[in-house]
């Protein structure tokens, strides 16, 4: 049987939509997000999260963790403050089947549900608000992220032991900034 050009295009084509058809489709792998019901995206950080206010850390929520991830790790800063990036928050360690950090976590070395507060640039554990010099707008970066293993860093660490036991295990990360200004 001899197949003229015509017939064996339309065999061809009907076989790479037969491959296509038994291939499974797989899903991608959705981004790691951070929300807050109490900081949108870019928008202004209300007082009782700053320190003309409560001074207390916002509520915050995740989704859409790597399968991979056993732990995350939080870091608040930043970095308009006058003298280089100044860290509000440091928190490590949140088990994977975390998803949330309610409002006004307690500034304990241990956070309630797993994790621990590591020291921030105020020299205290836990969350201390924006609190910039009167002027210009400061933009807060709420970084999250999801890692494929647990950190051992000493007792008090601050954000630069956090971030060099990270390197090598972010499996994912997700950003949510928020402003502020007196």
């Amino acid at each position: 049987m001899i197949l003229s050009m015509p017939n064996l295009q339309r065999i061809s084509i009907a076989v790479i939509f037969a491959l296509f058809g038994l291939a499974k489709a797989q899903p991608a792998q959705a981004q790691l997000r951070l929300t807050s019901p109490t900081i949108a995206s870019g928008a202004a950080i209300a007082d009782d999260y700053a320190c003309t206010g409560a001074d207390r850390s916002p509520a915050l929520a995740w989704s859409n963790a790597p399968q991979s991830t056993k732990s995350f790790a939080l870091i608040v800063d930043d970095p308009d403050a006058p003298r280089g990036t100044f860290v509000h928050w440091v928190a490590y360690n949140i088990p994977a089947r975390v998803t949330s950090l309610p409002a006004g976590v307690p500034q304990t070395a241990e956070i309630a549900g797993g994790g621990t507060n590591g020291i921030n640039s105020f020299e205290h554990i836990g969350y201390n608000g924006p609190c910039p010099p009167p002027g210009k707008i400061h933009h807060y970066h709420f970084r999250l992220f999801a890692l494929d293993s647990k950190l051992t860093p000493d007792d008090g660490a601050g954000a630069a032991a956090i971030q060099s036991a990270m390197r090598g295990h972010v499996v994912a990360t997700a950003e949510l900034v928020g402003t502020f200004e007196r």
